[in-house]
């Protein structure tokens, strides 16, 4: 990608896909900055991860803007840059268009929104200073997909917004030698489903099953270290948006 990466920032990364992509860097040789909002789901994460001289942990609402200014400030004094960011902290939950409320459009926006703007917005300000860095955007393939069964508009606004946003920098920062991409998640085995059997899902995809947290990982993974790859939207879905064969 045209510089040596060194250290990654993860949002959202107290259990689920971003505990799965830190571990991943950390696999791969990176220091790794975590993020979440539950200061002990971080520390329970982060010893998960046992790798208490690459790791550190920023707990804070990401629609702050000064918990992504802590996260590049941690990253910094720490580990001594900032070369890729993973915007992965998300909300979701499925509820009819006529029963959303204010409260319900606004909470949306504060995570899914104004948290992935705020804190690639502090990550921009150091990578330009370094010469460059890489954002891998999490979306999701319901944006332009979505299931009748699973009423999300208020969420698929937000993320509809993130998409927008991966293409938009991608352009701005070009010049700047900055990457942005996303990852846009099927179905997959996270604890957001909660009691519901995720399985149940799996015959919307071509490969008749539902996709395994290490599987955005992989593909987030490469979208970060692809020196010649920016504006990218990766459905990673087991084939959902081609349809059934």
């Amino acid at each position: 990608m045209g510089l040596k990466i060194k250290t990654v920032l993860v949002t959202g990364a107290s259990s689920g896909i971003g505990l799965d992509i830190a571990r991943g860097f950390l696999e791969k040789g990176f220091n790794v900055v975590l993020n979440a909002r539950d200061e002990e789901r971080l520390s329970i994460a982060k010893k998960t991860l046992g790798d208490e001289k690459r790791t550190a942990n920023v707990v804070g609402d990401i629609g702050d803007p000064e918990t992504g200014e802590k996260m590049v400030r941690a990253a910094v004094d720490r580990f001594g840059s900032v070369d890729v960011l993973v915007n992965n902290a998300g909300i979701f939950g499925a509820k009819p268009f006529l029963e959303n409320t204010e409260e319900d459009i606004d909470r949306f926006i504060h995570i899914n929104l104004k948290g992935t703007y705020f804190v690639s917005q502090a990550a921009v300000r150091q990578m330009k200073q370094q010469g460059g860095g890489s954002i891998v955007n999490i979306g999701t393939v319901l944006v332009s997909h979505p299931i009748g069964s699973i009423p999300a508009s208020a969420a698929m606004i937000t993320k509809g917004g993130v998409h927008a946003l991966t293409t938009s920098l991608a352009s701005e920062l070009a010049a700047d030698n900055i990457r942005v991409n996303l990852v846009a998640p099927g179905m997959i085995r996270t604890p957001l489903w909660g009691d519901a059997n995720v399985d149940d899902f799996g015959g919307v995809a071509l490969l008749n099953r539902v996709g395994e947290v290490q599987e955005i990982t992989e593909a987030v993974f490469s979208l970060a270290t692809a020196g010649f790859t920016t504006g990218v939207i990766l459905p990673v879905d087991g084939g959902y948006v081609h349809g059934r064969a």
